[in-house]
């Protein structure tokens, strides 16, 4: 039985991590689901949502409005939900250059970007947050993707900015992205990626319809609808978002918590994607990307616990023993040194950022089955939050 337990946990990591990379280019290289562009400017609704955002949100306004987008097709709204700093007295300084305040009670970040999707004008909604900076040409990359009748939402690359203050869970954090990033191209040639990040993305207005459960995440909900009203969900790479890493370990691991938390509340809104009889590979990757990937931390605990139990069972079993161990000191080692210098090496930090990752993935499913609710947002910047 533990055997058993041994080698379907290693199948079960291998797959996540090794596996479905290599399923994903199979798929893709028989698809080749290309995305017919074309230079349009449809009307857009830039839609930044923000909480106690001042701080951050001059420099995105005057980010937004320095696009190289025709003024006449843009319209920017700032959903303010309950912020009680200076932010939305600082919005108000830019409606003389068409910037739009909706200063609302705190409910939530999907009540506050339901309002503005209300009152938004625009034949494509795009989606920013307030923290993030959009390359120049960014709205212009996304919505030449719209020009294809079948796409329904676009994604761009959000690009992490690593600050001289930050530990080095920001650099495991950027690397991470890029592995992330590179999945999500490999998954557009299949058809559609799995979902989008709220740093950067589209979608056509009349798809959008609002969550049936307000505590997910609202980039997912979102996203994830265009395909399940059967349109493409695409990933354009040259369209870029520009953030800074969370630069500390102990608010990237609650940000982590609350994140998967509300994803994997996001993924049973959406059970109906995994049915492939209806939505095809989609499901396989939603399975595998959004589930199945979440639940590796149960699979490294069998592995570790198996490969210890019949470690005098052959070779293999000690040796899986040994390197597991070694590489849960290393992580451990790399936390204690993630402020220093040597702690900037990738044998420390891969190792430390990964073990970081899987066990907030871990507490996040102990928080679902404890039916945690999780609606009101609270953004982390560099001085705020908790």
């Amino acid at each position: 039985m533990t055997l058993w337990i041994f080698w379907l946990s290693a199948a079960a990591v291998a797959y996540a991590y090794v596996g479905y990379p290599l399923l994903l280019g199979i798929v893709g290289s028989l698809r080749r689901r290309r995305v017919r562009k074309e230079l349009v400017t449809p009307r857009v609704s830039l839609i930044i949502a923000a909480y106690n955002e001042e701080q951050n949100i001059g420099r995105r306004l005057d980010n937004a409005l320095s696009l190289d987008y025709p003024s006449r097709n843009l319209e920017i709204i700032v959903a303010s939900d309950g912020s009680d700093d200076s932010t939305e007295a600082m919005v108000k300084t830019y409606a003389p250059r068409g910037v739009r305040l909706l200063s609302l009670s705190r409910r939530g970040k999907i009540h506050a970007l339901d309002a503005a999707i209300s009152s938004a004008g625009g034949e494509i909604l795009a989606f920013s947050d307030a923290n993030v900076m959009y390359d120049s040409q960014a709205l212009r990359r996304l919505a030449r993707n719209f020009a294809d009748p079948e796409v329904g939402g676009a994604a761009g690359a959000k690009v992490y900015r690593i600050e001289p203050q930050s530990d080095s869970s920001s650099r495991g954090e950027d690397l991470y992205w890029s592995y992330d990033t590179w999945i999500k191209g490999m998954e557009s040639l299949t058809g559609s990626i799995v979902s989008a990040d709220g740093a950067i993305y589209a979608i056509r207005a009349n798809l959008y319809r609002r969550p049936a459960d307000t505590a997910v995440t609202d980039d997912f909900a979102i996203s994830t609808g265009v395909i399940e009203q059967g349109y493409r969900l695409v990933f354009d790479g040259e369209a870029r978002a520009y953030e800074a890493a969370m630069p500390a370990a102990e608010r990237e691991f609650g940000r982590k918590v609350r994140l998967i938390t509300r994803g994997l509340r996001g993924v049973i809104l959406r059970r109906r994607l995994l049915n492939p009889f209806r939505y095809g590979f989609y499901s396989i990757a939603l399975f595998s990307h959004k589930l199945l990937r979440r639940l590796v931390p149960l699979w490294l605990l069998m592995l570790f616990f198996g490969s210890a139990l019949t470690s005098a069972s052959g070779r293999i079993y000690w040796a899986a023993a040994v390197a597991q161990s070694s590489f849960y000191a290393i992580a451990c080692l790399g936390y204690l040194l993630r402020r220093t210098r040597l702690g900037g090496w990738k044998c420390f930090y891969v190792p430390f950022f990964y073990c970081l990752a899987n066990a907030a993935a871990l507490v996040a499913m102990v928080r679902l089955l404890r039916g945690d609710h999780i609606e009101l947002w609270r953004p982390q910047r560099h001085g705020t939050g908790t």
